[in-house]
C-alpha cells in the first residue's frame, strides 16, 4: 500500500541529533584552545576518548573555527570602531584649535596694522589677496619690520647669516 501514500506521508528516517555532553564540549574546547587545526590521528584519538564518531569531532572543530573567526572579526570591528571614534574626536579638536589659532593670527595682524598704519600703493592691495609665504633661514631674531612686511604681502628677501 506504499503506492497509495501521499507525498506528505513519505517515510523518511529522521536522524536524531545527538547533543554533546558538557564534559565532551569542555574537552573539545580545551583541545581547540591548544590547537585549532585537527590532525587525522588526533581526531581519531579524541573520538575514542569522547565516544563519538571521528566525523562528529571534525564537524565540531569546523563549526568552532567558524564561530571563532566570527568572534574575532567582531572584536576587530569593535576595536577599529573605537579607534575611528577616537581619531574623529581628535580631528574635531584639531579643527577647533586651527580655528582658534587663525583667530589669534587675525588679531595679531590687526594689532600690527593698528600700531603701524601705512598707506599701501594700489599694486600692493592685489598682492594682499594672494597667499604669501615668507621664510627666514638661520635667523636668530626676527625683525618686526620684516614680519610686518611679510604679513602685508610684501616680498622679503631671505636673510642669511
Amino acid at each position: 500500500m506504499a503506492f497509495l501514500q501521499s507525498p506528505n506521508q513519505k517515510q523518511t528516517p529522521k536522524r536524531l541529533k545527538k547533543r554533546l555532553t558538557e564534559d565532551q564540549v569542555r574537552l573539545l574546547e580545551s583541545h581547540f584552545n591548544y590547537e585549532m587545526k585537527l590532525e587525522p590521528d588526533r581526531k581519531i584519538q579524541l573520538a575514542r576518548e569522547l565516544g563519538l564518531q571521528p566525523r562528529q569531532v571534525a564537524i565540531w572543530y569546523q563549526n568552532k573555527r567558524a564561530r571563532w573567526k566570527n568572534q574575532t572579526l567582531e572584536l576587530d570591528y569593535k576595536a577599529l570602531q573605537l579607534r575611528l571614534d577616537s581619531v574623529a574626536a581628535e580631528k574635531r579638536r584639531l579643527e577647533r584649535e586651527v580655528g582658534r589659532l587663525r583667530g589669534e593670527l587675525q588679531k595679531a595682524q590687526d594689532t600690527i596694522i593698528q600700531f603701524n598704519p601705512i598707506e599701501l600703493p594700489p599694486s600692493t592691495n592685489q598682492s594682499l589677496q594672494e597667499e604669501v609665504t615668507c621664510t627666514w633661514e638661520n635667523v636668530g631674531q626676527l625683525q618686526v619690520d620684516d614680519l610686518f612686511a611679510c604679513l602685508m604681502g610684501a616680498k622679503v628677501p631671505k636673510l642669511q647669516n
